[in-house]
């Protein structure tokens, strides 16, 4: 095993160090260890706020599921590049101010790779308990990749899949370790091979919400098909993971127990948020680019009317409020927000579409009713039908965004559907007095990699995807 120095703070660990050859590092520094047990590496897992962050805020921007205030839109010139869908933005130059989500997502992976590589040599555990923690960092490690390539590079497509790159894949922890910008294919290959052999050590129930359990495994499993436009495969994960977790939040039964706060429309007192770490639709928990107790990001009044008639979910959420000279819809929940895990919902609406793909119409539409059911208040409630598959993918993917809202999900979805060119997104908006439009083929689509990367790409090199 590598001995690797770590400083104790509280009940998380750190690390400081790598040890060499020299003699003079194998002096333990006061106040830190030698991580050598389970629990020693299984404590990295429970570090939420450095390990657990899915920072997609400019992604939240471009599709303006996030509000962004005219401040920002003046001081962050990326943001407002985003925002506004400016085509001729050199976003490459801009990104210096944007590197968090790349450098959080590598900082994750390192983790997770020091956990992948000692796993299973720690002490004072038995082989199972070593299985599990190793599996679990494998789900993590590809959980973060896929949100990296899906976020700064061209979406999966089988016909060009092997032809266009990636983001730099990196398997070891050593600081001197080398990374090779790799194809979209080897990308989703190696992720692939990561479940394959997390599978079997994941356990059905897991110590905390932080760690995944194989109802995680599944559904992420599912995430990656769908994207990958494996429709058989993504719906055969997703059966397996509803058979670990099935539930659904009631909605209806929050918005009832908080109707006198939700509908008087002078009052912003918060409620508590019911999407934490104990959610009933939670697989696992990971932060969204907040990592502390907060209230969720506003949202465009252009956004609000996407929203279903009656939909609990989104009155709970937020409010129409105007300060100064900016309306906008105002968050009232206060709390903790899964933006990064796997819930139970999405695996629902995969499997909705999956079957709409293979024609089962009906059975797709009663999978999206079991859902619409927790949400929509009883008096406006009504079963959705369709007549056929674009009736029924519009409907499930109009539900999909607005209950992933915030998440990187709708932007995968988007990405993915307009490169298969038949139910595309793309926006239009009025803005000041000036029309802005996001059209399905933009460049806009891929992030740039941050300039601070690119700049300095560590022990191997690394190509933007886009122009600007």
């Amino acid at each position: 095993m590598k001995k690797i120095y770590i400083t104790i703070l509280c009940p998380l660990m750190l690390i400081v160090g790598l040890t060499s050859c020299d003699d003079y590092l194998d002096d333990i520094p006061k106040g830190s260890k030698i991580p050598r047990t389970l629990a020693d590496f299984e404590a990295l897992i429970r570090d939420e706020y450095t390990n657990h962050r899915v920072n997609v805020n400019q992604a939240l921007n471009l599709l303006n599921d996030r509000y962004v205030t005219e401040a920002t839109l003046s001081f962050y010139p990326l943001d407002k590049a985003n925002y506004l869908w400016d085509e001729s933005a050199d976003r490459i130059a801009l990104n210096r101010a944007d590197e968090g989500t790349y450098y959080s997502g590598y900082a994750a992976i390192s983790t997770f790779n020091l956990i992948i590589e000692n796993a299973l040599e720690t002490t004072e555990a038995t082989e199972a308990g070593q299985q599990e923690l190793w599996a679990q960092a494998k789900v993590l490690r590809a959980m973060c990749y896929f949100n990296l390539a899906n976020y700064y590079a061209d979406t999966y497509q089988a016909t060009t899949a092997s032809e266009k790159l990636s983001v730099p894949v990196i398997t070891s922890a050593d600081i001197n370790a080398p990374s090779e910008q790799v194809s979209i294919q080897e990308l989703y290959d190696f992720i692939l091979k990561d479940m394959e052999d997390a599978l079997p050590g994941l356990p059905e129930g897991s110590s905390t919400a932080l760690h995944p359990n194989l109802g995680t495994g599944y559904a992420f499993l599912a995430r990656v098909y769908l994207q990958m436009g494996n429709y058989e495969q993504a719906l055969n994960y997703a059966d397996k993971a509803l058979e670990e977790n099935n539930s659904l939040y009631d909605w209806r039964a929050y918005y009832n127990d908080n109707k006198s706060v939700i509908e008087d429309p002078d009052a912003y007192i918060s409620t508590p948020s019911p999407m934490g770490f104990d959610y009933v639709e939670n697989y696992n928990y990971r932060h969204g680019a907040l990592s502390r107790i907060t209230t969720e990001n506003n949202i465009p009044v252009e956004r609000a009317p996407r929203f279903e008639e009656g939909d609990a979910r989104f009155l709970s959420r937020w409010k129409i409020r105007t300060v100064g000279a900016e309306t906008f819809y105002n968050s009232t929940l206060s709390g903790y927000f899964n933006y990064g895990g796997m819930t139970t919902v999405e695996v629902y609406l995969i499997k909705a579409e999956c079957l709409a793909r293979q024609g089962s119409i009906d059975d797709a539409m009663a999978v999206l009713n079991r859902v619409r059911k927790t949400r929509i208040l009883p008096d406006v409630y009504q079963d959705l039908t369709a007549a056929n598959e674009a009736e029924a993918m519009e409907a499930i993917l109009r539900t999909k965004k607005n209950e992933l809202i915030l998440t990187i999900v709708p932007f995968c979805d988007a990405r993915r559907l307009n490169t298969e060119g038949v139910y595309t997104t793309g926006f239009t908006k009025e803005y000041k007095g000036e029309t802005y439009t996001l059209t399905p083929d933009s460049h806009l689509w891929t992030m740039p990699f941050p300039q601070g990367a690119t700049d300095n790409p560590g022990n191997g090199t690394i190509t933007q995807n886009v122009d600007k």
